[in-house]
């Protein structure tokens, strides 16, 4: 595992891992996008993906976007505008460093700027896995439908955020004006829709953040797009043994040709 750093067009630093394949045959590289509040290792999930990934021969990158972890940026200057740079220049290193072909993993909000930016990655990733992705910003965050968005976006935290100029999101991760009003304006469900990158997307039954039922609804719509369900799980798989499950599911579609 080697630790390096990535700078954004617009000169933000981004930390980040390098998780080295395995001697054998090389498969890819697999680049690993958290969700918010989190950082690179998203809980220690992507951690033991990225080593699993390694024994099966992928190059596995995780980062820290902007305003997370120990990469730069303020906290409350996070955009999905400023997302979707760190996912451009990611993938450039990713080019220039790892062995081709290019999978992108994002989980819960991660899916947000990977979603947007898919227009633009067509041609660079051959693949895509989508675990708990926030595919609906409205029915999130704007008028949230499921019980964390009503705790966390409410009438009262939106009038927090309109008169102090920020919220809180689980009482510690401060968003500002800037993210909420792209909450109002980007569609990431749309550029998932029209993309034709292969897609496998899974998704707890329970989640109480994000919509399994939208998700679902999405996958079984688009073609080329395999869903796999994670039984009684809630958001961000919540146990070991769910999250173990996920990662299996992963790994299996990469390494059979599911990507191809």
């Amino acid at each position: 595992m080697r630790s390096f750093e990535v700078h954004t067009l617009d000169g933000v630093r981004l930390d980040a891992v390098l998780h080295p394949a395995g001697a054998g045959t090389r498969r890819g590289t697999v680049v690993q996008a958290h969700g918010i509040t989190v950082d690179k290792d998203e809980g220690g999930m992507f951690v033991r993906l990225g080593e699993r990934l390694a024994a099966e021969g992928f190059t596995a990158i995780r980062f820290s976007f902007r305003g997370h972890g120990e990469s730069g940026g303020a906290t409350e200057g996070v955009t999905i505008a400023g997302e979707m740079l760190d996912i451009q220049a990611v993938i450039a290193h990713a080019i220039e460093e790892a062995p081709v072909p290019i999978t992108l993993v994002a989980a819960s909000f991660g899916a947000v700027p990977v979603a947007l930016m898919l227009p633009a990655l067509e041609k660079q990733i051959s693949s895509l896995v989508l675990w708990n992705p926030v595919l609906d910003l409205d029915h999130t965050f704007v008028h949230p439908q499921l019980p964390w968005g009503t705790e966390n976006f409410g009438p009262d935290q939106q009038l927090q955020l309109h008169e102090q100029g920020r919220l809180l999101i689980d009482g510690e991760f401060p968003i500002g004006q800037v993210l909420w009003r792209e909450f109002t304006r980007y569609e990431p469900l749309k550029e998932f829709n029209r993309s034709h990158t292969p897609a496998l997307v899974i998704h707890g039954d329970q989640d109480s953040y994000v919509s399994y039922e939208i998700a679902r609804s999405a996958a079984e719509a688009r073609p080329n797009t395999e869903f796999r369900t994670i039984e009684g799980s809630d958001h961000g798989f919540d146990s070991r043994e769910r999250e173990d499950e996920a990662i299996g599911h992963t790994l299996k579609w990469l390494t059979s040709g599911g990507a191809a």
